[in-house]
């Protein structure tokens, strides 16, 4: 593993919080049904505020782009958002939702010299990705940047994010997972527990005819966890996706990219400290190691 991917997976454990406010915050919450949302569930926001940068997307589009999300689920959710409130509509509120959230957090520091710093490199490497097969990457590299350096410093980590994400769904589709293979090869390792994963819509009779289809692979065992053959996939699906989000970082360089890191981190702590996110993600960040 080459020494850029492992400095894109650390960025990746210091920016994804960061980034993820926007979907778990009262005040993200307070905008969407300010719109009009159902906030009841969780999911009509965040299809509306994580979709919104493709435009008024249809059910097919956001289906490939979210690629492990069940095509029923989606179906259910998009292109529904846009009868509620337009794309531009939701790219407002979100902005405003991120900066309400982060002013609640850190006060007065989101003005600081060090946010100004932090917002510059992130803008840098978010700035220099390329954009080629990353549709989420892409469409939130095409909004105008905010003028204020904490939400500067919110956007670029989303581009980056999304960037990682894009690719991540490039190395499953290399290994051959579909979308619901790709959750229960993940649970099968331990990332996060199988009932941790029902939000993204799969059927029980889904789950288990993926398990029946990773099993004549030999990916899975008779209890339902991953084989060695498993796991070997699996790493190579990391280390592909941490390859594939190497080159902001390797050209942005380890020495400002630990900067930004440092920069970010009061950010990072406060999210935390708030204790916005989940205590298991299914995203593997506490419990999936980058392959050597």
């Amino acid at each position: 593993m080459s020494a850029s991917s492992r400095l894109a997976r650390r960025m990746w454990h210091q920016l994804e919080p960061i980034h993820a406010v926007l979907y778990f915050s009262p005040q993200a919450f307070e905008e969407a049904a300010a719109l009009g949302y159902d906030v009841e569930s969780r999911w009509p926001s965040y299809f509306a505020y994580r979709t919104a940068p493709l435009g008024r997307a249809g059910s097919r589009l956001a289906t490939a782009a979210y690629y492990s999300f069940s095509p029923r689920m989606i179906g259910e959710h998009v292109p529904a958002v846009w009868e509620v409130a337009s794309p531009s509509k939701v790219l407002d509120a979100r902005l405003t939702a991120v900066d309400r959230t982060y002013r609640h957090l850190l006060g007065g520091k989101v003005a600081g010299p060090d946010v100004a710093e932090a917002a510059e490199l992130a803008r840098r490497a978010a700035e220099s990705v390329t954009v080629a097969g990353r549709p989420f990457a892409a469409a939130n590299l095409d909004l105008p940047w905010p003028h204020e350096p904490h939400l500067v410093l919110w956007q670029a980590a989303t581009v980056l994010r999304e960037h990682r994400g894009d690719g991540h769904l490039a190395a499953l589709l290399s290994a051959g997972l579909d979308g619901c293979e790709a959750l229960v090869s993940f649970a099968a390792i331990g990332a996060a527990p199988a009932a941790n994963f029902a939000g993204r819509g799969w059927s029980e009779q889904e789950w288990d005819a993926a398990r029946e289809r990773l099993a004549a692979r030999g990916l899975l065992g008779p209890d339902g966890q991953a084989t060695e053959q498993g796991r070997a996939l699996r790493d190579q699906v990391e280390r592909m996706t941490d390859e594939l989000a190497a080159e902001p970082w390797r050209l942005l360089g380890e020495e400002r990219a630990g900067r930004l890191a440092q920069l970010a981190s009061p950010f990072l702590g406060a999210v935390f400290e708030a204790g916005l996110l989940p205590m298991t993600s299914t995203l593997g960040i506490a419990t999936v190691k980058a392959p050597d």
